[in-house]
């Protein structure tokens, strides 16, 4: 009997091999460290430090404003240099707060000190995982919190996505890998909130050794199983996800908790494990650095505020000059074209290809049908993509445009090459921020 799964998807090319035997080495960060303080889904943390002040690693930089919000923590110890606008992934000069790095490394009280999480109360685990700055570390960044404070009764299960569905990618692999006891810990945090739930690690079967590692350590645990998932792109969307490990659906106008779950990727649980059971908050990320275009493709543990400069350095720089360099996977990630910028919290890869394989012609629509087999919502991706294109708002909503996950299938399929995504996407960030407006 197959693993249960979502219709649609695709199975591109992987390119996991360049970096999944590669165990995570640490990057030792060399100079000025930049934190933005919009580095998540919600308001812009506010600077609380100012130009010359003394900082420590593990200080808050930016407080959250408000309850969809997250703050923003010090990786290294230093002086504040400056509080200017700096260019960041998201192609935009947000407030940032600059430090220099004075590489003692000195940390705030209890920074690292173990304590019993079994002692504290529920509140004492959300407030910690808040004030630890603690988001969606998957890519959507929303704060922890925020999804922890859905009613306790309403949660049936506590997912923890291990599916790392985009090629290339294999951070969260290693850190299955290299910390699975951190995972299982972590979870088991996250279970103490919600007393009835069942934790599920789920991952894609194109990572057995994973699989076995933690099966085996989920084994002494009473509450939490690993579930083995069909390898097809987009398994680690959120919708997929609890709909191949639950059978419940979801659409844009509901939250996971809505239909029972909770979903989590790989690192945010270890994050939550080291914010509650060690006092260390959120400073470091795991970056796979990859493609072909990289002299050394590695897996390396970076301070959140590093530049990418630094990144690719460690990584041996490129072996020649790369058609494409992208933050995040090939299928969702954002073409940089300035590598000056900083290591945030969402981010999970730097890749650098020789070739631009989206760079290709558009041919008109053949009407074959392909993208509407591939879209794992059952969407009709040409006639959206088509409506988008006419600016006709009435035409795409009819279609259901804002359900679009923007996974890139539709794209990919497509033997006309046409950029049914960007096109969709496009329009719903319009349709999205007109709402907003009235």
């Amino acid at each position: 009997m197959g693993k249960k799964s979502f219709l649609g998807g695709i199975h591109p090319y992987d390119g996991k091999a360049f970096t999944m035997d590669k165990p995570i080495t640490v990057h030792a960060t060399k100079g000025e460290l930049v934190f933005p303080m919009a580095q998540h889904i919600g308001a812009p943390a506010k600077p609380i430090v100012a130009k010359g002040d003394k900082v420590l690693v593990g200080q808050i930089l930016g407080e959250a404003p408000g309850f969809v919000s997250a703050n923003v923590i010090s990786s290294v110890s230093g002086t504040v240099k400056a509080i200017e606008k700096r260019l960041t992934s998201a192609g935009r000069f947000d407030e940032a707060v600059i430090v220099e790095n004075d590489h003692t490394y000195t940390s705030v009280e209890n920074f690292g000190v173990e304590q019993d999480y079994e002692k504290l109360s529920k509140e004492e685990i959300r407030n910690q995982i808040k004030a630890a700055g603690i988001v969606g570390l998957g890519g959507a960044g929303f704060p922890t919190h925020v999804k922890l404070s859905a009613e306790e009764t309403k949660i049936d299960y506590l997912i923890v996505n291990g599916a790392e569905c985009e090629p290339y990618l294999t951070s969260d692999y290693r850190l299955m890998l290299e910390e699975p006891e951190k995972i299982i810990n972590g979870l088991q945090i996250l279970l103490k909130l919600y007393n009835k739930a069942q934790g599920i690690i789920a991952i894609e079967d194109n990572k057995p050794e994973a699989i076995r590692i933690l099966t085996e350590l989920a084994a002494k645990e009473n509450n939490i199983e690993v579930r083995s998932l069909a390898t097809k792109y987009p398994q680690g969307g959120e919708r997929h996800l609890i709909y191949s490990v639950t059978g419940r659906k979801l659409n844009s106008k509901k939250l996971p908790a809505d239909v029972g779950c909770i979903v989590d990727n790989v690192y945010t649980i270890i994050s939550v494990y080291n914010a509650v059971a060690r006092q260390i908050p959120l400073i470091e990320k795991i970056i796979t650095v990859s493609g072909d275009a990289v002299n050394t493709p590695v897996n390396l543990r970076v301070r959140t505020g590093t530049s990418y400069v630094e990144v690719l350095e460690a990584a041996g720089g490129f072996s020649a000059q790369p058609e494409k360099v992208i933050l995040g996977g090939p299928m969702m990630g954002v073409p940089l074209f300035n590598l000056d910028i900083p290591v945030t919290k969402t981010t999970s890869s730097l890749l650098g290809f020789l070739k631009d394989e989206a760079a290709v012609e558009e041919s008109a629509c053949i009407r074959c049908g392909r993208c509407i087999t591939k879209c794992p919502l059952q969407l009709m991706p040409y006639k959206i993509a088509e409506a988008a294109m006419r600016s006709d708002e009435e035409e795409y909503l009819k279609y259901n445009g804002l359900e679009c996950c923007a996974c890139g299938c539709c794209s990919y399929i497509c033997p006309a090459r046409r950029g049914l995504t960007h096109a969709i996407i496009q329009t719903k960030k319009e349709v999205l921020d007109k709402r907003k407006r009235a």
